[in-house]
């Protein structure tokens, strides 16, 4: 049971490992539903490409989308993976707060008339 959730996780993470598909999952989590041309057009991709990016987050059931008409819609699957973001981007800055403090000390130590 163990070792299938650890898969599990590092699939969610691979599918999550790509600046592009982190912007896909961060728009839908901000846009909660959008047609599959608001995805190429607002992150400046190609078509293929944005697809090729959707088709990765499909396979690790990241995304949902349904089709209405002629139009794809996609969404995420569970609006928790964006919170998971969000507590990637608060840990991001956690750590640079702490770097900039170790840079600014240094700086010190080098330079003890600053």
């Amino acid at each position: 049971m163990q070792e299938s959730l650890h898969r599990f996780k590092a699939g969610v993470f691979q599918a999550l490992a790509h600046p592009t598909r982190i912007a896909i999952v961060e728009l839908l989590r901000d846009e909660k539903e959008v047609p599959v041309s608001r995805i190429y057009e607002g992150l400046g991709l190609e078509q293929a490409n944005a697809s090729q990016h959707l088709a990765v987050l499909r396979s690790k059931q990241i995304v949902a989308w349904r089709k209405d008409g002629n139009q794809v819609f996609y969404s995420l699957r569970d609006p928790l993976l964006g919170k998971i973001l969000d507590l990637m981007r608060q840990y991001f800055q956690a750590h640079l707060h702490e770097a900039l403090e170790m840079l600014k000390d240094m700086e010190t130590d080098e330079n003890p008339s600053k």
